[in-house]
């Protein structure tokens, strides 16, 4: 051990907690050397057992509170601690965003290199329960099935009677399953063995509708009393209308195999964000939280500020929500997502509403944009909206030389939306506000629209 380093493994301190890491564990110092401690919250005066020793860190183990934040609340989930769903569901509501919106600012500044604009406070939620539209359900055999979510940092299953973000029906569903499964003796997946037959249970709620869908994931072709289970579970909710049996018989974590068959009702349920309605199938991306995710478009349309004639890119277009909303404004949107799936549904969802002015490309962003733009396909606005990787920089590259009014950046990880907003400015375009919103209350992860605007010359 060097000796310039001031904590020693298996030791107590006491540690003044003053920030959060990304998977939401406390951060302190002992004599400037940085301590991770997982369960710590800022404000926390604490003692750690220290764990792991790192030449530039250490994370510890909580061992007491002395003197607790004045933040930190009695989390109303019993397992709050253990499961891997919530980081952060011991912090009050309200200091959740103000961290948030000191994140987004910390990575802008940090990363970024980008001072003096406006960063707005986090945009939460009335009621930041209850929220998920989307469940999945890990099944394991402890003496009997056990549903639940997995613990945090691995794949043991933490039993989940009820769940306070995701839609209170799952609740329900959960019980019946759990009591089919034990009275009918139905094998239980094994992901070590690949032996056993149900592996997940899937829910999808569609929040304006009511209407619930359930996908049975299994690993084989049928369910033993399969027209059992669907009575007991119609008989106690009316508000499934939907079904599934998907075949997963690969030996991954890919939740979702490629086949679905119908057992009962309806082939898609439908939602709405605002006034665009959804058909949503078993294996259709849909955003897990309707309700922020309306506030979060609805500020990317205000952004784009689109006055009926403009030409709009959407790159990484996803099925096509960004695209239908901006197409109720703009001339013409051209929406590029990689994912094939995601494109026929992009498709379908504009039929269903009726929306001429869009088309749709499969394919990678950064090869499909910069083909239609040596096509003298320009646009006046581009909007982005890429996985946490963030852009490619062909893409970046091919809107510095577009050249086009406005460039709406929708996040969802601060670090590299902080990389490619730098990579924009140097090319020629400056950030005028950012937006955080908070999709997923509870949780460490934040939603981000920046607004920027082509520097005139």
């Amino acid at each position: 051990m060097k000796k310039d380093i001031p904590v020693s493994k298996n030791m107590n301190y006491k540690i003044d907690i003053s920030g959060l890491g990304h998977g939401g564990e406390g951060i302190g110092k002992v004599d400037n050397f940085t301590v991770f401690v997982e369960g710590a919250i800022p404000e926390d005066n604490i003692e750690a057992k220290i764990i792991k020793v790192k030449s530039n860190y250490a994370i510890g183990k909580l061992q007491r509170i002395i003197k607790p934040s004045p933040h930190r609340i009695s989390p109303p989930c019993p397992i709050a601690d253990k499961c891997g769903g919530c980081q952060i569901q011991q912090i009050d509501y309200q200091r959740q965003l103000e961290y948030k919106t000191q994140l987004v600012k910390d990575n802008i500044e940090r990363i970024g290199k980008i001072k003096d604009i406006i960063i707005h406070p986090t945009i939460g939620m009335k009621d930041p329960w209850n929220y998920r539209n989307k469940a999945q359900f890990p099944i394991g055999e402890e003496g009997g099935a056990v549903l639940g979510f997995y613990a945090k940092g691995s794949h043991n299953i933490i039993e989940t009677d009820t769940c306070f973000i995701q839609h209170s029906e799952n609740d329900k569903i959960t019980r019946i399953i759990r009591r089919f499964i034990n009275e009918y003796k139905i094998s239980i997946y094994d992901e070590k063995k690949h032996q056993g037959l149900l592996r997940h249970v899937v829910t999808k709620v569609g929040f304006s509708t009511g209407v619930i869908m359930l996908v049975l994931v299994i690993n084989g072709e049928d369910i033993p009393h399969k027209d059992e289970l669907v009575n007991r579970l119609l008989d106690s909710n009316a508000k499934i209308v939907s079904i599934y049996l998907n075949i997963n018989k690969t030996k991954s974590n890919v939740i979702l195999g490629k086949e679905n068959r119908l057992i009962y009702g309806k082939k898609h349920i439908v939602d709405h964000i605002g006034d665009i309605k959804f058909e949503i199938s078993p294996l259709s991306f849909f955003q897990v939280n309707p309700i922020q995710t309306k506030v979060l478009y609805e500020k990317a349309l205000e952004y784009a500020d689109l006055q009926g004639d403009e030409i709009v890119y959407d790159a990484y277009c996803g099925i096509g929500t960004i695209s239908l909303f901006l197409a109720q404004r703009a001339k013409k949107v051209i929406g590029v997502e990689i994912v094939d799936q995601a494109i026929k549904d992009a498709k379908r969802n504009a039929q269903l509403n009726n929306i001429e002015n869009v088309e749709f490309y499969t394919g990678e962003a950064e090869k499909v944009i910069p083909k239609l733009y040596k096509q003298e396909q320009k646009a006046d606005v581009v909007v982005v909206d890429p996985p946490r990787k963030g852009c490619d920089e062909k893409l970046l590259d091919t809107i510095i030389q577009m050249k086009p009014k406005r460039v709406v950046y929708v996040s969802c990880n601060p670090s590299t939306l902080a990389r490619d907003l730098n990579y924009l400015e140097k090319g020629g375009f400056k950030t005028n506000e950012i937006q955080p919103v908070d999709m997923f209350p509870h949780t460490m992860h934040v939603e981000t629209v920046v607004l920027m605007s082509r520097v005139k010359k």
